[in-house]
């Protein structure tokens, strides 16, 4: 349930969401550039918080070790999938399949939803104030 500040970060998360894509869209369906390539980098922005939202799944039954190691390996795996999303619209540029302004609005859309996507998590995954700590 989202409490009272909840409103106001949800909102604020979607608005800075719609910029990321926006700017993804525009690399896209400017007349100037017409390739719709860079818009692969969504893939991306879906895949980026599995592995992390699995491993806070596993965490709470596993012991401190396992749950460390599964953590960082999610870690990890993230920074794969935001390194793959900076990587292609450069890979692309550079192979002349796009030009250089599409990918600098491709990347710029990357740190729009990549920061939106981390925030998200960062506002969320708090823990709640009020919980019964038993007896």
């Amino acid at each position: 349930m989202i409490q009272d500040g909840g409103h106001q970060s949800l909102i604020g998360l979607a608005f800075f969401g719609a910029i990321g894509m926006t700017f993804v869209v525009l690399a896209c369906a400017l007349p100037q550039f017409n390739l719709w390539w860079p818009f692969f980098v969504v893939m991306f922005y879906i895949l980026a918080p599995i592995p992390w939202c699995i491993s806070r799944r596993y965490m709470e039954e596993m012991s401190d070790s396992a749950s460390s190691a599964c953590q960082e390996l999610s870690i990890f795996l993230t920074t794969g999938i935001v390194v793959s999303a900076f990587g292609l619209p450069i890979v692309l540029a550079r192979a002349g399949v796009i030009q250089g302004a599409a990918c600098g609005l491709t990347v710029a859309g990357n740190v729009v939803v990549f920061i939106t996507i981390l925030a998200y998590f960062i506002v969320f995954s708090r823990e709640d104030d009020f919980a019964f700590s038993g007896f």
